[in-house]
């Protein structure tokens, strides 16, 4: 907890990430104070729209990416990056994205490797389960949400978490099934750097941010996505809500 405060303070100001305010604690509890996000959770903003295109996945994924520079620069990595954890400021349709959760982040030691599973399972990168890792799981799991946002499925997928950690290890990506014939090769490129197996071999935030679909004069296109995305990102949310109201049961 208190670790985690340090890094709120740390990284509180930088953009697309959440603002902390202060925390207070009292006899029986420890209250932190954030800046308020009234727009909801990312997906849920984009299936409620209805509409949506590759040059606004586009947009979406420079800022999901530059919460990871951000963070690298800063010396801390995120260890728990997903769609539940970037929330809209605002109600507003150009409404900026702000990263949450950092309760399982930790700040960089030069030359260590972290050996803690952490992280949920879709977004997990295949050295996490290794036990043998460094900063390069935050682009991998950036790289997953990036795969979501254009396609409404995980790259990897299973009906356990055994199986989903299995589909990971083996790293088949499927860029050829639908939707991916209409989606610009810019953007298959871009996933297949951030989703390589081989952490050293994988595309740093920085140069992700160099990469020309990420730019602002990209080459993403303006065509609205199969609506067969939405459906397929509404239904795996919908599940995803569903595991977690059974956990609470």
């Amino acid at each position: 907890m208190k670790r985690e405060i340090l890094i709120l303070q740390h990284v509180t100001g930088q953009p697309n990430i959440v603002e902390f305010k202060g925390a207070y604690e009292d006899k029986q509890n420890l209250h932190l104070v954030m800046e308020l996000c009234t727009g909801g959770e990312l997906f849920d903003r984009i299936i409620n729209k209805g509409t949506y295109s590759e040059r606004e996945a586009a947009s979406i994924g420079r800022q999901i990416v530059n919460v990871v520079h951000v963070c690298h620069v800063m010396g801390v990595m995120h260890r728990d990056l997903k769609p539940e954890h970037f929330l809209m400021v605002s109600k507003d349709d150009h409404s900026p994205i702000k990263a949450i959760g950092f309760g399982l982040s930790v700040f960089i030691e030069e030359g260590k490797l972290y050996k803690e599973i952490v992280g949920s399972a879709y977004y997990v990168a295949p050295e996490v389960l290794q036990r043998k890792y460094g900063k390069e799981i935050d682009v991998w799991s950036a790289g997953v949400i990036l795969y979501i946002l254009l396609s409404g499925v995980p790259p990897f997928w299973g009906e356990t978490e055994k199986a989903i950690f299995k589909a990971i290890s083996e790293g088949k990506l499927d860029l050829q099934s639908s939707p991916w014939p209409s989606i610009s090769a810019s953007a298959k490129d871009l996933i297949k750097q951030m989703l390589t197996m081989n952490p050293t071999k994988r595309i740093t935030a920085a140069d992700a941010l160099e990469h020309p679909w990420l730019k602002e004069d990209d080459d993403a296109s303006d065509r609205p996505t199969n609506s067969a995305v939405l459906i397929r990102m509404k239904q795996f949310r919908t599940v995803n809500k569903m595991k977690k109201l059974a956990l609470k049961v």
